[in-house]
């Protein structure tokens, strides 16, 4: 193999020298890395000469000529093949030329990887990888946007732009040295730096351009507001267009219509204009609001099919949040104007976290996790089957349903690939069954170690601390397991279960020593659940996979997958009747402070429930009580407004309006002062 680039000849083309076998697998796919790095090894590499304009050019020994033109990125390339796209010998190419620029003493050695190595996937970069460079994709113009893709995915990102979206930046740090950015469908990441055709994102290729820019927007968006994070960019302060407005309006007044009637009161014509309320929320964009009337629909249907799913204090909460989201739809994010109701994936690799399996009288329901380690987010895939008769459906049964060509039990525990994925505003994973060769599952492995910092965590208090600052639940994006984590265990100090609550609770500490709770309930759906959890915890756990909160400033998991030497373990889908959990209960201080305002939610759930017309002496004395144990613990704010909505619905003509909005204060009031005990921030 002959090389050119000399230190009197082209100047060295740095971004092919900065592209990693990481990057390169991501641009085309593994497999093609696999077979590159052997042609090299084996002496089947190419010949390499640069011109004077930069092109890297190379003669393979059966003749089969390729290009690669400087600022086109591997999908510019040019090779004499009949492979469509991105194909071996561009990837081959860029390899060799790594190998020729770089010192002679690395092109060889013991040290280099063995073919058994590149099989196994654990392939080295052929060139020692430079230093990575600082530098933020705020300093490209939208010159350098239009020739790497064009006019047309322009101007739809400027679409995007005039309406405004929101964007999560992600400067580079030592253990990620590449910028990123989370947009509402998809993630983008600059591996190379001041490359943009090597731009990286999970959207399918024919949106490729359009989400590149959008992210090199919010790049320069975060530069102007001097260094913060989560950004709006573009649009207008005006976001709501006339028909959102009144389709907000609409689901405000049905909120209040429901907290006056009571769910235990509601018939099927409010439930039919609940739910067709959700659908102009959404046809008009106004995503967020869309799912929280959505939800409410859900649990009034629960609460009429006599269904395990209806919780009134859920419900509470959602009267709550439409009411919040429509009073704060100025802010950025709250109402989730014009998000992209659903993104297709270009060909992307899901490890699954485990799933949490639901029961009712209609059927079951399971929910799959999937971590997305390229965006750094965690999707949600929804499966239900319908109820056969006579036959009691638990999630071990479920286990052996099949979906997507394999059973519930294997894709809980696998890594999938898929180029029929797509995902919504709200982290929603589906995926077709149409062509299921283009999906493949394997089994886990050791993927969950292998998981980014923002998927893997290691110490649960900087976690913790991370979330301080968030906006309200009430007004956050709508987006599914956003507190799933996978958390690196050091130790598991002991595990024990409540008989009384039904409860298995089990002391953990994470890889920095931060003490947490891994809590887990009793559920008839999932009999085997905690013998199972309790098993895996006891037999050298190394991760837990869960949804991580904080609860009086105690971090709990609630655990839907266990890590063991023996392999990962779904609590939900395991068999047994649950006889085995163990006798010793592991003791919770108490918290006056979180009881008070658990008694007080409590109470103003059970309002909505029943109805404010029919606020009875019972209800009325619950109220009165939970003012008094909050005025106790010192929360006399949350007390006074208890009392006040107590004034303001005893009092003679008492206007129904006048009452509902006193319930809504002193429920908001009560919501985000237990959301911020739990953070610490109270």
């Amino acid at each position: 193999m002959t090389g050119t680039t000399t230190a009197d000849g082209p100047a060295l083309r740095t971004g092919l020298l900065a592209l990693t076998s990481e990057t390169l697998a991501a641009l085309a796919n593994r497999g093609l890395v696999k077979r590159a790095v052997k042609d090299v090894e084996s002496g089947a590499a190419p010949s390499v000469a640069t011109d004077p304009d930069r092109t890297v050019r190379g003669l393979f020994g059966d003749g089969t000529t390729a290009s690669l033109p400087p600022g086109a990125g591997l999908d510019g390339g040019v090779c004499s093949c009949a492979a469509p796209g991105v194909c071996r010998h561009l990837v081959t190419l860029v390899l060799a030329y790594q190998r020729a620029a770089a010192p002679s003493d690395s092109a060889t050695g013991p040290d280099r990887e063995t073919d058994a190595e590149a099989g196994a996937g654990a392939e080295r970069d052929l060139a020692a990888e430079p230093a990575p460079a600082v530098w933020s994709p705020a300093a490209l113009d939208d010159d350098a946007l239009t020739k790497a893709f064009g006019a047309r995915p322009l101007a739809a990102a400027r679409r995007t732009f005039e309406q405004g979206y929101g964007a999560r930046v992600h400067h580079p740090t030592v253990d990620r040295p590449e910028p990123w950015v989370e947009l509402p469908t998809c993630t983008v990441r600059f591996p190379v730096p001041g490359e943009i055709a090597y731009a990286l994102t999970d959207a399918a290729a024919a949106l490729r351009g359009e989400m590149v820019t959008l992210a090199v927007w919010a790049f320069r968006a975060a530069q102007e507001a001097a260094g913060h994070d989560t950004v709006r960019v573009g649009g207008r302060p005006a976001v709501l267009s006339a028909g959102g407005g009144l389709a907000l309006d609409d689901a405000a007044g049905l909120a209040d219509e429901l907290l006056l009637s009571g769910v235990a009161h509601a018939g099927p014509v409010l439930a039919g204009a609940m739910a067709r309320s959700g659908e102009a929320l959404a046809a008009a964009g106004l995503h967020w609001p869309a799912g929280a009337v959505g939800e409410l629909a859900h649990q009034l249907s629960a609460y009429a099919s006599r269904n395990a799913d209806y919780r009134p204090e859920l419900v509470a909460a959602l009267l709550t949040e439409i009411h919040a989201r429509r009073a704060a739809s100025s802010g950025p994010s709250v109402l989730g104007v014009r998000e992209s109701g659903e993104t297709r994936l270009r060909r992307v690799r899901l490890t699954s976290l485990g799933c949490r399996v639901r029961t009712g009288g209609d059927g079951a329901a399971a929910e799959v996790y999937f971590a997305h380690p390229g965006a750094g987010a965690v999707l949600v895939l929804h499966k239900r089957w319908a109820a056969a008769d006579g036959q009691e459906l638990t999630g071990h049964r479920l286990s052996t349903r099949r979906h997507l060509g394999t059973t519930l039990g294997r894709l809980a525990t696998c890594n999938m690939v898929s180029e029929n994925a797509r995902r919504t505003a709200g982290r929603a994973l589906t995926v077709s069954s149409a062509g299921l060769g283009a999906t493949s599952v394997t089994p886990v492995a050791s993927s969950w170690s292998e998981l980014p910092d923002s998927l893997l965590v290691r110490d649960l208090a900087a976690l913790a601390a991370a979330w301080e600052g968030r906006p309200p639940r009430l007004i956050r994006p709508r987006v599914e397991a956003e507190s799933m984590r996978v958390v690196a265990l050091s130790e598991v100090e002991r595990v024990g279960y409540d008989p009384a609550e039904q409860r298995l609770d089990a002391v953990v500490r994470d890889q920095a020593g931060t003490r947490a709770v891994v809590s887990s309930t009793y559920r008839p759906a999932c009999p085997g659940a905690l013998d199972a959890l309790a098993e895996a915890l006891g037999s050298g756990a190394t991760h837990v996979s869960g949804s991580v909160r904080l609860v009086g400033g105690e971090i709990r998991i609630d655990p839907v997958g266990v890590s063991t030497p023996a392999g990962v373990i779904v609590p939900d889908l395991a068999p047994g009747g649950g006889s085995a959990a163990p006798a010793t209960p592991v003791g919770r201080p108490s918290d006056p402070l979180s009881a008070a305002l658990d008694a007080a939610a409590g109470a103003l759930a059970a309002v909505a429930h029943s109805g404010l017309r029919r606020l009875s002496v019972p209800a009325r004395d619950r109220l009165g009580a939970a003012a008094t144990a909050l005025s106790r613990t010192g929360l006399a704010h949350g007390a006074a407004l208890l009392r006040g909505f107590l004034a303001t619905v005893s009092g003679a003509g008492a206007e129904e309006s006048a009452g509902a909005a006193a319930w809504r204060e002193a429920q908001l009031h009560v919501l985000v002062s237990g959301e911020l005990l739990d953070t610490g921030s109270a």
